[in-house]
């Protein structure tokens, strides 16, 4: 007997995603379009591995993805991934990396009501922006923008947010400088 599985479980899905992943994190606050109704789980199918660790702080997978993405579960201030609800306040102290090996901290994803639309506007400037790049969002609580600041203050130490709506992503990588308009 066969088992149907979830387009975002199969290789070319995951294989077309990983690009897309890649671009955003290539061309921060640019808006990549994801196949599917779910971009979060769709990054993580992508991006986990039975090497690595994830936190879900606010419960938003289901238990049935757990065996699927084969990723260690940890708490947040260990974790390698973090899923969070960016609609609500900081409540996560992720892992920064150390000077030795910067590399070893965490990526969040942020999942937020909707990109490219909403009352949060950003100007992002550095590394993969020619000039500034704006960018909207709905649903994102302001504590993240502050604590990301103070997470990346120490470059290289750092971590890199990603932020999900239903089918799209953005990146904030830890080298990107984000202003508030």
């Amino acid at each position: 007997m066969t088992m149907m599985t979830e387009a975002l479980w199969q290789p070319l899905p995951q294989q077309q995603a990983f690009r897309l992943i890649m671009q955003a994190m290539a061309y921060p606050g640019r808006v990549q379009q994801l196949a599917g109704d779910d971009a979060a789980r769709l990054v993580l199918a992508t991006l986990l591995d039975p090497g690595v660790s994830l936190c879900d702080r606010h419960g938003l997978l289901a238990a049935a993805d757990w065996p699927l993405l084969e990723a260690t579960p940890a708490d947040a201030a260990q974790a390698d991934y973090l899923l969070v609800d960016g609609s609500r306040p900081v409540d996560v102290a992720p892992k920064l990396g150390t000077l030795p090996a910067p590399e070893q901290s965490a990526t969040l994803l942020l999942r937020v009501a909707a990109l490219d639309e909403g009352d949060t506007q950003l100007r992002l400037t550095g590394p993969g922006i020619a000039t500034e790049q704006p960018l909207r969002i709905a649903g994102l609580h302001p504590d993240w923008l502050a604590r990301r600041a103070d997470w990346v203050a120490a470059f290289p130490l750092g971590v890199d947010l990603l932020l999900c709506d239903a089918s799209r992503i953005a990146a904030l990588p830890r080298t990107t400088r984000v202003e508030i308009c």
